[in-house]
């Protein structure tokens, strides 16, 4: 009895420094069917880290949420470095900049900074800083909430389209809107991309060289990799759309592979529209295009979205602490592309017995300190009972 009070005073007296030491739960998830989600084409970035807080020390809040994600999983098929976070709103422009200076670029969305992008079809970024506020556009997945005719019209007007999906709220499963997954199953207009693609994309126009020329009819193109154009943006190597004109010719062969206006999700390739020949290809790759005539060509530039796309349509699965639970409805929909914020679960998640657990100890050591102290009562007066009388004033010494 003595030793089980011991080990239940120990139990209770250890119990809550060992708990503080570990402020959160990691996602398992991420090493099995997260892989497969950075192949199929989405993003992992950061919403934020249990027990800091943004507002408080966003610097610290950026690099735990990069040191927990890049030792456990890829950002990107085209990066391991993650791009993109969550951030509140109210945070000045310091803190922001001191969020960017540990990796991510893309802070979203509504932040509240007067430098912002993709808030409207015309609000097109400008400056590295603008990505600092995205904007959101088209609503939410969440069924009830989601307005299929608002987002059509968002993605009509074209831009950057940016939606907002949560899996769960308060442990309660959100359903999703089934009509408007079937109508963006039908848009061949818009690019299914994530936060850090669309940026990556974007900042090409901030710095890129290329080297191109013609020997006899074979069309030879390349956007050349610069240490100095790598060192000025913080993005990763995807394939970029590019235009050239080809006058009456036709493509008969390429080390690209062929596409089509339908390819909806960033991959290279080729494709030609009358005189228009548009190919995306990664920066750094030399292609060929074999021509049935020597035709005097003409690069025209780079489209704004990938295969020359009208709008770009981004889901940012904001607090992902399950992927399971956050991305299992979606397995089907193989053309949506997600930027999951991930963020750890809090220790004190899933763990309310903890509390009552305490009592149970407390209660448990009180009441075996009581029984002891009865038992040994107990033992004392039976003892005395089977002692022997001595008369009075004998000596027993």
């Amino acid at each position: 009895m003595r030793l089980l009070v011991l080990v239940m005073l120990l139990t209770a007296t250890l119990a809550p420094p060992v708990l503080a030491d570990v402020q959160w739960e990691e996602d398992g998830w991420l090493a099995t069917i997260g892989l497969e989600h950075v192949e199929n084409g989405n993003e992992f970035g950061c919403y934020g880290m249990p027990n800091l807080a943004w507002k408080a020390d966003p610097g610290a809040v950026a690099k735990e949420c990069m040191d927990y994600i890049i030792p456990r999983i890829d950002a990107s098929k085209w990066g391991n470095n993650p791009l993109s976070t969550y951030t509140p709103k109210d945070l000045t422009e310091a803190q922001h900049t001191t969020i960017s200076k540990q990796g991510f670029v893309v802070h979203g969305d509504k932040t509240g900074q007067s430098a912002t992008a993709w808030h409207s079809s015309e609000d097109i970024p400008e400056y590295e800083y603008d990505w600092f506020d995205l904007g959101r556009r088209g609503g939410s997945l969440e069924k009830g909430i989601a307005d299929v005719k608002a987002l059509e019209s968002e993605l009509d007007k074209g831009g950057l389209v940016n939606m907002y999906w949560v899996g769960r709220i308060d442990g309660i499963t959100v359903r999703h809107d089934a009509d408007v997954l079937e109508m963006l199953s039908q848009r061949t207009d818009v690019w299914f991309t994530t936060w850090g693609e669309a940026y990556s994309y974007w900042s090409v126009e901030r710095c890129y060289e290329f080297d191109h020329s013609i020997n006899s009819s074979t069309l030879y193109f390349e956007h050349i990799d610069t240490i100095s154009c790598r060192s000025a943006t913080n993005s990763w190597n995807i394939p970029i759309t590019w235009i050239a004109n080809i006058s009456g010719a036709t493509v008969t062969e390429s080390n690209l592979e062929e596409m089509t206006v339908e390819d909806s999700n960033t991959i290279e390739g080729y494709r030609q529209e009358g005189e228009l020949l548009y190919f995306s290809v990664l920066m750094g790759k030399e292609v060929h295009f074999n021509l049935t005539d020597e035709i005097d060509y003409d690069i025209v530039g780079r489209t704004q979205f990938f295969n020359n796309k009208t709008a770009a349509l981004t889901i940012a699965g904001h607090s992902t602490t399950d992927l399971f639970l956050w991305s299992k409805r979606f397995v089907d929909d193989d053309f949506l592309r997600f930027t999951w914020l991930i963020t750890p679960r809090s220790l004190d998640e899933g763990l309310t017995w903890l509390p009552y657990a305490g009592v149970g100890v407390l209660l448990a050591s009180i009441s075996g300190i009581w029984l002891l102290l009865k038992k040994d009562s107990y033992d004392y007066g039976k003892a005395e009972d089977l002692m022997p009388d001595t008369a009075e004033g004998e000596d027993n010494g």
